[in-house]
């Protein structure tokens, strides 16, 4: 009589059974606290600091089939990301102005730039790089969170930001690298700063006094006179260069208020189907196998010389298909999840329109171009630049030739 062997199946199921138990749930809201500067800092101390726009991460995205991303919804993300972390930095007290920036144009102190890697209402992941206006790099560093269950729990009095532990990290290691500095480094900076937006308006009066060092690090060889009248200019012009980018601080506070309650709510909906989409993929997957292993044991009984080892078999089998075919079962409900979130993204799309904000002399309209409406910005600021200096074109040098 020939011997069928089983003693496989039952570890299998077992070890399926404590994949099953796992648990990804968080299940306190607490969170690493932000560090706050308590010591008096001297103005000349004080670094400003840039907070770019965040990268969506779009592209990487396309490369992972599993991931669930709605475009629209990142590139809300990746503003509100900014502003959020603006937010954040500024609780610490320990800088000067603390920005939302459009593009690399805004010559700051302290430039900070990201990545969105994940997000999906359960888990907020970035790469974060951080360096000053030198070119020195402070650091670059991924940050990852889960948020709690309970986060998204409306019976809780107050509002709270899920992933405000991760701002609160990515704060106190931008404050930590800050303290390694001394005086005379936080001055260096801040004067590379100054240089290289006077460097971007008039390179043939400034473009002198900053050099490049084996690295790419920005040296300064010469400083210009304080009594300098282009360097007053300058100064001027960079002045109005801060009154805009504040206007952009109304925008993108404004925006991120109006996208907060449907961003909150398609969190929260998103976290629910999220962890829907994993139970039933993991169910799917150990009915899928425990089904396969019934039936290749079912079909090992079937050879068997022993009548009843063939009805066991035979019964294996047909329960095995069973198993497959509720495997198959999950796998499209889940997809009813999926497709459940992509209605849920599009809801939020039609929810985050564009602002509109009012300048002194002129109606904007900020149409997810910010970055084009600051570049025309810059020309403007060139354009007056250029009148300021008696029709000297800061970019060639040459007098303008414009009538």
């Amino acid at each position: 009589m020939k011997l069928v062997n089983f003693g496989c199946l039952p570890l299998l199921l077992a070890v399926l059974g404590l994949a099953g138990c796992s648990s990804h749930v968080v299940k306190t809201t607490a969170h690493e606290p932000i560090v706050k500067e308590t010591r008096e800092i001297a103005e000349d101390q004080l670094l400003d600091v840039g907070i770019k726009i965040f990268d969506a991460g779009l592209d990487d995205a396309a490369d992972n089939e599993d991931a669930v991303i709605f475009p629209e919804i990142r590139k809300a993300e990746a503003r509100y990301i900014a502003v959020h972390l603006t937010e954040t930095l500024q609780t610490s007290a320990a800088w000067g102005a603390v920005r939302v920036i459009p593009n690399e144009q805004s010559a700051v102190d302290v430039t900070v730039d990201g990545q969105i890697l994940q997000s999906d209402g359960e888990v907020l992941a970035v790469m974060v790089n951080v360096r000053d206006a030198t070119g020195r790099r402070w650091f670059e560093k991924e940050y990852r969170e889960l948020a709690s269950r309970y986060a998204y729990d409306p019976k809780r009095g107050e509002r709270i930001e899920p992933f405000q532990g991760l701002y609160n990290r990515i704060a106190n290691d931008i404050l930590a690298h800050s303290r390694t500095l001394k005086p005379a480094d936080i001055r260096n900076v801040r004067l590379v700063s100054e240089l290289k937006f006077a460097q971007s308006f008039s390179p043939d009066a400034f473009g002198g006094h900053l050099s490049e060092d084996k690295k790419g690090r920005l040296q300064i060889k010469r400083l210009p006179s304080e009594n300098d009248p282009m360097l007053s200019r300058i100064r001027d012009i960079r002045e109005r260069e801060y009154l805009f980018v504040d206007t952009l601080q109304d925008y993108y506070g404004t925006f991120v208020k109006e996208m907060e309650d449907p961003y909150q709510e398609w969190r929260r909906l998103s976290y629910k189907e999220v962890m829907a989409v994993r139970e039933l993929r993991k169910e799917a997957r150990n009915q899928t196998i425990a089904g396969v292993a019934a039936i290749l044991g079912g079909i090992a009984a079937a050879g068997s010389d022993s009548r009843a080892a063939r009805s066991a078999g035979t019964i294996a089998v047909a329960g095995g298909g069973y198993l497959i075919k509720g495997g198959f079962d999950k796998r499209a409900e889940a997809q009813i999840h999926v497709e459940a979130l992509q209605e849920l993204g599009d809801s939020l799309e039609a929810d985050i329109e564009p602002q509109v904000i009012e300048l002194e002399d002129r109606t904007i309209t900020l149409s997810g171009s910010v970055e084009n409406q600051y570049n025309q910005w810059r020309e403007l600021l060139r354009d007056i630049y250029r009148l300021d200096t008696g029709g000297i074109d800061p970019v060639a040098g040459e007098p303008d030739q414009k009538k």
